[in-house]
């Protein structure tokens, strides 16, 4: 009878910690995740921002000492990052290009219509339709340049703002998240420690040390912390993969280098907390008194 007494005891210890455990694992789930989308819209802010490319044409008539003279006049420019050179002849065999035709172009015209270019990469800093503009006109004041093609800035602008704002809203949600997530960790861990009040108060009565009471409890707690947080970098993990299978090649997500940071942060922050939260919990048993410890 006691066999079995005590073996339904054990039964529920342990579905108390795995559900304690899958409580935990879930919170930094949701946690993680948030911080997942939250990095992910800021590298799509900054690769916007980064891919904003100028061409330049230039006159047919340049030399490549001529051309030589305005890459290092370009080069010199605060808001040009890079500066990258297409002859019209790479451009008219770009298979891209070529499908934009029903028949050789050859066919219809004598000769090669494009030019020579320079493609200007921008600093992120520099996207801004005011600085842009200001750029375009010390160009244009440049011997050999024929025509400049510049992408929809207000457009890039606008977006980026826009993305900027949501970038801010999903911190704001992610610092209320985490303060939830405490609370929520430590009303679980309180409650798994609560069911054990009489069990502390016992080894207290026979002399036990705070430290030999709370030592068991700290164990606990460091391995439901880590497990927790390794549950929680899975299913994170299964998210980055699966966004990285739906969204489009073109539009960059938040890489695996980044994503195994997050997982690593969720299980250094599973087993803060929760040593944190039982200790103090445990501690707080420990130095009430017996008379009390039913009214709590």
């Amino acid at each position: 009878m006691g066999s079995s007494s005590e073996k339904r005891m054990r039964n529920r210890v342990r579905r108390s910690y795995l559900i304690s455990t899958i409580s935990i694992a879930l919170v930094l789930f949701i946690l993680g995740a948030v911080s997942y989308v939250t990095l992910s819209a800021v590298n799509a802010a900054e690769a916007l921002r980064e891919r904003v490319v100028i061409s330049v044409e230039l006159a047919n008539d340049l030399t490549k000492e001529d051309k030589k003279a305005m890459v290092a006049e370009l080069r010199e420019l605060p808001e040009v990052a890079s500066v990258g050179y297409t002859t019209k002849d790479e451009k008219i065999n770009d298979d891209e290009f070529r499908r934009q035709f029903e028949q050789d172009i050859f066919e219809i015209l004598d000769e090669n219509p494009l030019r020579d270019s320079f493609e200007l990469t921008l600093t992120k800093e520099s996207v801004n339709v005011d600085i842009v503009a200001g750029m375009l006109f010390e160009i244009e004041q440049m011997e050999g340049v024929e025509y400049i093609s510049v992408p929809p800035i207000e457009i890039i602008d606008s977006m980026h703002s826009t993305l900027s704002t949501v970038i801010v809203s999903l911190i704001v949600f992610l610092l209320v998240l985490l303060i939830i997530t405490l609370l929520l960790l430590n009303n679980t861990i309180r409650l798994a420690i609560y069911a054990k009040r009489y069990l502390i108060n016992t080894m207290k009565l026979v002399g036990a040390t705070k430290w030999y009471i709370m030592r068991p409890f700290l164990v606990n707690a460091l391995w439901q912390g880590l497990w927790g947080g390794l549950i929680a970098g899975v299913m994170v993990i299964g998210l980055v993969h699966g966004a990285q299978r739906v969204m489009p090649v073109s539009i960059e997500v938040l890489n695996y280098l980044e994503a195994a940071i997050i997982i690593a942060g969720l299980v250094v922050l599973g087993i803060f907390i929760t040593i944190a939260f039982s200790a103090a919990a445990v501690n707080k048993f420990v130095n009430m008194k017996t008379n009390k410890i039913h009214l709590y």
